[in-house]
């Protein structure tokens, strides 16, 4: 049994308390900084050959050329058709759940016209180019590859390239297949911080994106953190989290699963349960004790569940939903008898799931809605990846001739103001004709 956190807001030191279990030492580690800073210097500067150097160094593999490390759409087509056909079935399933719900996220350009005749408004258009990195070898997330290309096709995304280390020319079928059924364009077999170098800055072989996302180790993390500006990135994602709030009604060997399926990522994933019932904490502290020795991956567990787990008592379902709101969690199940009134409480999460029927472990693979979710509590200002990230705007201005008389004595006056005449004159000319003032 791990040593969980138990906590009660009426404790003294609460507040500490929760901050403290709640805090991620943030700090960069020097040496990963070090390492990435070569690694993209070299990829910007040699390009395919500094990633052919790294891919023999990394992962391995003893290719003479990028085109050798180019997985076709033929090989891709294969490994969706050698999947076994239940997990090929619930590839496809999850994939149209996920497009169909994604396709109500595409936002469309619009216009007004004034009563001078001036229009304005706003063009959407799609990136031209995305870059998705994936993780391979034995960490291999096909679900990942789906929530993460869906919405880029869903978007309007002209190329999607994808790259996923293969560690001893180790390619996993699922990731493979998965590409395959979400449409992804070109497929490199490469992975690491040179990957994400390849993606920002373009090689002889590999072209340079406009955005790059999808999940990675520190190193990729550091490389996508470095690239930023040069391309855009989706998030730097922390640990994964859930939150869960249990009124005492649901069956106890339920939430301790749900707090499992997160802890099971890594030794610094978090769990936590909030509920008003001691009891119930309790039984769910029993339910862990026996269910954990017959999970795989129990020692993981154990040390997430020690390391970041906690189960906290509060008074009721109102400060359950203020401590959910301070936490703002990637994943957050109500598993309550009646949702719907908390439920209007949440202000901060990722995503919501919503009633004792709702597992996040559904969420995670086939609901609808995307598993890329902030943490860290950046759900307070961010949300889950979308359609609207692979489209960007812009904005349409069509002044009228009447409208440049208006609007121009309004421009020319505050650009005065700020003492930019060059400004003010561009605005006159076109109502007053000449040189202006």
């Amino acid at each position: 049994m791990p040593d969980i956190l138990r906590l009660s807001t009426s404790d003294a030191g609460f507040d500490a308390a929760l901050a403290r279990l709640t805090a991620l030492e943030a700090s960069q580690d020097e040496s990963v900084e070090r390492a990435v800073a070569a690694i993209l210097d070299a990829v910007r500067a040699r390009g395919d050959a500094a990633v052919l150097e790294y891919t023999r160094q990394f992962d391995g593999l003893e290719a003479q050329s990028m085109a050798a490390l180019e997985i076709p759409r033929a090989a891709l087509a294969r490994a969706r058709d050698g999947i076994p056909v239940a997990e090929r079935e619930a590839l496809e399933a999850a994939a149209e759940r996920v497009r169909r719900y994604h396709e109500r996220q595409r936002a469309g350009s619009w216009e007004y016209a004034e009563p001078d005749g001036t229009v304005l408004g706003q063009k959407v258009t799609p990136l031209d180019r995305v870059g998705l990195y994936v993780p391979g070898g034995k960490a291999a997330y096909p679900s990942s590859v789906l929530m993460n290309a869906l919405p880029a096709k869903v978007a309007g995304v002209g190329e999607l390239v994808m790259v996923v280390p293969t560690p001893g020319g180790e390619r996993n079928a699922l990731v493979l297949g998965a590409a395959s059924i979400a449409g992804v364009d070109r497929v490199f077999a490469i992975g690491g911080a040179q990957a994400v170098g390849a993606l920002a800055y373009g090689t002889e072989t590999v072209p340079q994106v406009d955005k790059i996302v999808g999940p990675g180790n520190k190193y990729v993390a550091a490389a996508k953190r470095r690239v930023f500006g040069i391309v855009g990135i989706d998030m730097i994602a922390g640990p994964s989290e859930i939150l869960v709030v249990c009124d005492g009604t649901t069956d106890p060997d339920w939430i301790a699963m749900d707090l499992f399926s997160q802890a099971e990522h890594d030794e610094v994933a978090q769990a936590i349960l909030v509920s008003p019932d001691a009891a119930f904490l309790d039984r769910v502290a029993a339910s862990i004790a026996r269910q954990l020795p017959g999970m795989p991956r129990r020692d993981v567990i154990a040390a997430s569940l020690g390391n970041r787990g906690a189960l906290i008592r509060v008074r009721d379902l109102d400060e359950a939903a203020e401590i959910a709101n301070r936490i703002a969690p990637e994943h957050l199940e109500l598993s309550v008898r009646d949702p719907e009134p908390l439920l209007a409480k949440i202000r901060h999460a990722g995503a919501i799931f919503v009633g004792p029927y709702s597992s996040e472990a559904i969420g995670d693979y086939c609901a609808g809605p995307n598993h890329v979710l902030p943490t860290s509590r950046t759900a307070r200002f961010s949300s889950p990846l979308g359609v609207y990230d692979f489209q960007k705007r812009s904005s349409l201005i069509k002044v009228s001739p009447d409208g440049a008389a208006s609007l121009g004595r309004v421009a020319a006056t505050l650009a005065y103001g700020e003492g930019l005449q060059a400004h003010a004159r561009s605005a006159e000319y076109r109502f007053l004709g000449g040189r202006g003032r």
